[in-house]
Formats: C-alpha cells, structure tokens, sequence
C-alpha cells in the first residue's frame, strides 16, 4: 500500500534482500516517477540497492511532472534526454562487431570511452555511479520496444534501472495540456474536458492563498514554500503576484522545512504550505530544526482531518497528536474561512513555529471582505452560552456543533458551544469556568482521539483541578479512515451535527440519571458572551 512519494526503492530492496535470504529466484520491479525521485528518500533506497549488489529493477517514469511541472537541478539533470532506442541499439549491435574485430583488451578501452561518452551525453552516469547498470531513456509509449527491453533487462543480475519517458496524460488531449489538472480530478465533462460546477463558496485553500498574497504586499520579508504543491496548496497564486518570492522545493518536505528554519534565522518570515498528510514526514525537522530554537515559521497545514476520496494515506487525522507534543509549538484552527484569514495574520506575527490547520474544501461562506483583523492567541470564543453541558468543538466541527447544541434544545439540554480556536495554547481559564458551570463537556475533533485536542482538554481539567468534570470525547477512533465519501465518513463516525446531538443527548441522559437528576427546562439562560456563573 502506498500513497506518499519516494518510498518504492526502499520497499522494493526490502522484498528482493527477504527473496535472497530465503532462497528464492523471484524478480522484484520498483516504479518510481521522476517527481517523486526528488525525494531524499529514494536516493537513500538507490545508495543502498546500489551497495547490497542484488537482483533488483528500478524503472524510472520520466514525464517531468510529479503533481505540477517538476523544478530543480534533478530534473534538469533527467530532461537531457537523446533517443534511447538509438543510443541502446547502437550499442547492442557495436559492442559483438567492436569485440570481434579487435580483440578484448581494445574493446575494454573502448567501452572506456563508450562511458565517458554516455555520461556526456545519456542522464545515466549518476545512476551508474551509484552501482546501477542504466538503460535508457525508452520512449514509454513504444510497447514493443518496452517489451523488448524488460526481456533484456530481467536477465541481467545486479540492480538496474530503465529510464522511461512518457507524458502525462497520453491519449486525452485535455490532460496532456493541463496535466496538472488531472492528477485527481473531481467530475467533468469527458467531450471538453471542462470540470462540472462545483459549490460556489470559496475553498480553503483559495482564502490562504489569497490571504498570503494580502499580507505579503504589507511585509516582504514573508515567503512561500512548497513541496511540488503549488496549484494544490493554492500557492501557484502567490507565485503569479511574487515569483521571486515562492519557492518549489520539489517533493522534499524534510528539506523545506529545514530550508524555512534557515530562512527564519536570518530574518524571513517563511510560511511553509503541506497537506496535513504530508506534514507525518517532517516531524524530526519540525523538532529538531525548528520548534528548538522557536523559529519563526508557519506552517499551513491544508486538507487536515476528513479528506476524503484519496484514500486512507491521505486522511488529515494526526496533526494535532503529533505537533502537540511539540515544545514552543503553536496551533490554531480556524471555524470559518474569515477566521483562518485572521489566524494567518496572528500566525506571520507570533514570533514562533505556528501551524495552522484547515479542511479541504469550500467553507461556509463566511465573509472574507475587509482588512484582515488578527485574533488573540490562547483565547477560545464562547459562540453559544449553556448551563447543562458544553461543547468543546475545534475548526471545521464548530457548525456541526452549533447545529447539534440547537437540537438539543428540544430534548430539554441547554448546550454552550465554545470555538476553541488555539488547540496549543489553550484557554484553560475558559474551559475551567464551563468545567465548573455545566460538570459536563463533550470535546469534539477531527482528529485521531490518541493524543488529540480531547486528551488536552482532559490535562487542562487536571491543571484546573475540576475533579468533578465528566469528559466525552468525539473524534476519529483507533483505526484508519478508509476511502469515502467526507459526508459519508462524518455521518459513520458521528461527528455530523446528528451524531453529536445524540452522543450529547446520551452523555447528559446517563449523568443525570447517576446523579438522580432531571432535565432543567426552565434554567435562566445568559447572554452569549456574558461571564459563567
């Protein structure tokens, strides 16, 4: 199972060093794209393929695009390209002749040459150099000759690799042209090629974009960075306005978080743009290289929680667990699309690593007109005031939350929603009062439960000393979010506001019935925004 780059090397030395220590002849075949070659990881796979000598084929998809066009000196390197089938026939039909005619000790010298030749001319000699016997460049659409050359090839032992070039797309016009396009697509019209209309809110990702851009003509010493994600980050945006201020790192998100931490030392304000699933691979950097000397980087951590229609590799459930632990580290949430403009602010002006998490998708459609206000750090917003029990909801379950609390009216439970806004640090002072007033708080995530904002809310009632407060904790269970439908996965999981409401509902049912109590229908209500009794 896969769904992060640069990982096939690795996985496919493992299964071909298990064949050798068990005897066995089978060939093992690792696909890798040129994009995903750019992945310190599989340079890590090839440097160690090359030094255990085993039976091992590498083919290198070459369309010089991982998700967007490929950048940097590595694909500059792999786009000198020449005709593969003519430089390799050439040198099948030489090689006997040359032999032949001049005996062994002239062809070695000429075979000398023959390398010296190649690496000046074949993007080959770094391959070799690394203990691979190299092949290519193939044209990948000749499947004759790919068939010719994988018969050829699985003969020979020791690790190999067929440099393949293809185009992204092949054989649908509209995805040759915009290929980046059609890396994942949500439904279009098959004759044109033009995607069907989709909900008319504005997504996430477009008000960071467009917020960074905003806060980038106020401040020139913020950057961008990406990890081979600008159209999907919305970044592509932010390098139209600013291209000298964006940097494509290719996929390398342990190298472009070490390259902000460099970047904040000397001066620069850095917001580092990745998809929560890929923010798991950057958890030693973002340690070590950034959270230890409390560098001023932002992180804005897109598609977090329920994602969707991507898989299981690529769900947004962790984040929270795991930056939690992070001395120095801050984080925030946004509940609508106005209030992750207000965070980005807060976040470029904290003067310390902050992640920012947001879902994928449109918003709610909240107005993103006006100057951008920044919000205090640390303080949550009481957004409905209750007195039999509150709702702890962190970004996009706040509406959830707030359709479930008014629900729960009607079953005679008076519920107070709080945005908890800053996930670390959190306002525990706010928490302890409605800890204090309603005994009852039901703490609601997108987020692996494990170590996620729930278990901070139980420490916050430990550091607050409500011995009293009764917790449930809504969020994802101990399993992995398979491949669905976001709705869909909400809806299974309860945390849909119907979900909520009745997870609520039987939280307060079976607390009063221990404590021998009955529905207070007829409790004094306060204001929002009024201070708890």
């Amino acid at each position: 199972d896969t769904g992060h780059a640069g990982t096939s090397i690795s996985a496919a030395l493992g299964m071909a060093t298990a064949r050798d220590l068990q005897g066995r002849d089978n060939r093992v075949v690792a696909v890798i794209g040129d994009g995903s070659l750019t992945a310190g990881m599989a340079f890590e796979g090839l440097n160690h393929a090359g030094a255990l000598h085993t039976n091992l084929t590498v083919v290198l998809n070459d369309n010089k695009m991982s998700i967007s066009h490929n950048v940097g000196a590595l694909s500059a390197y792999l786009n000198r390209v020449i005709t593969g089938k003519w430089y390799n026939r050439m040198r099948e039909e030489i090689d006997p002749i040359v032999e032949a005619i001049v005996g062994d000790q002239v062809a070695s010298f000429a075979k000398r040459m023959e390398e010296g030749i190649k690496g000046a001319i074949v993007p080959g000699r770094l391959f070799e150099d690394l203990g691979f016997k190299y092949y290519g460049p193939i044209e990948g659409h000749d499947i004759p000759y790919l068939i010719e050359t994988f018969e050829r090839v699985k003969e020979i032992k020791g690790p190999k690799l067929v440099h393949v070039v293809t185009t992204k797309g092949k054989g649908y016009p509209p995805a040759e042209e915009k290929a980046h396009s059609y890396h994942g697509v949500s439904p279009f019209y098959r004759a044109t090629g033009e995607a069907k209309k989709q909900k008319s809110a504005l997504t996430y990702t477009q008000v960071f974009a467009d917020t960074l851009v905003e806060l980038a003509a106020e401040d020139e010493r913020i950057v961008a960075i990406t990890a081979a994600m600008p159209e999907g980050t919305g970044l592509a945006r932010f390098g139209q306005v600013y291209p000298d201020r964006l940097y494509d790192v290719g996929i390398a998100e342990q190298h472009a978080t070490t390259f902000a931490a460099g970047l904040a030392v000397d001066g620069m304000k850095p917001v580092v743009a990745i998809y929560s699933t890929f923010m798991q691979r950057v958890f030693d950097q973002v340690v070590h290289d950034v959270a230890l000397m409390n560098l001023d980087v932002t992180f804005a951590i897109d598609r977090a929680g329920i994602v969707g229609e991507d898989g299981a590799t690529h769900q947004g459930v962790f984040d929270l667990s795991f930056l939690r632990c992070i001395p120095n580290m801050t984080i925030l949430a946004p509940k609508d699309e106005n209030e992750l403009r207000s965070m980005l602010k807060a976040a470029i002006a904290h003067p310390g690593p902050v992640a920012v998490r947001y879902p994928r998708g449109g918003g709610v459609g909240a107005s993103v007109e006006g100057p951008v206000e920044p919000l205090e750090i640390g303080k949550a917003e009481l957004v409905r005031d209750g007195h039999d029990v509150c709702l702890l909801a962190v970004g996009s379950m706040v509406h959830p939350s707030l359709a479930a609390a008014r629900s729960l009216a009607a079953d005679g439970i008076d519920a107070a929603v709080i945005n908890v806004r800053s996930v670390k640090p959190l306002d525990t002072q706010l928490i302890g009062d409605y800890g204090r007033r309603c005994g009852l708080l039901v703490t609601v995530e997108e987020n692996a439960l494990a170590g996620g904002f729930g278990s901070a809310a139980l420490e916050a009632i430990e550091a607050e000393r409500l011995p009293h407060a009764a917790v449930r904790r809504l969020g994802i269970p101990d399993t992995f979010i398979d491949h669905a439908k976001p709705d869909d996965i909400r809806r299974a999981l309860g945390l849909d506001a119907e979900g909520i409401r009745a997870a609520t509902r039987a939280f307060v049912t079976a607390r009063r019935a221990d404590l021998g109590m009955h529905s207070r229908p007829d409790a004094p209500k306060e204001a929002a925004g009024s201070a708890p009794r």
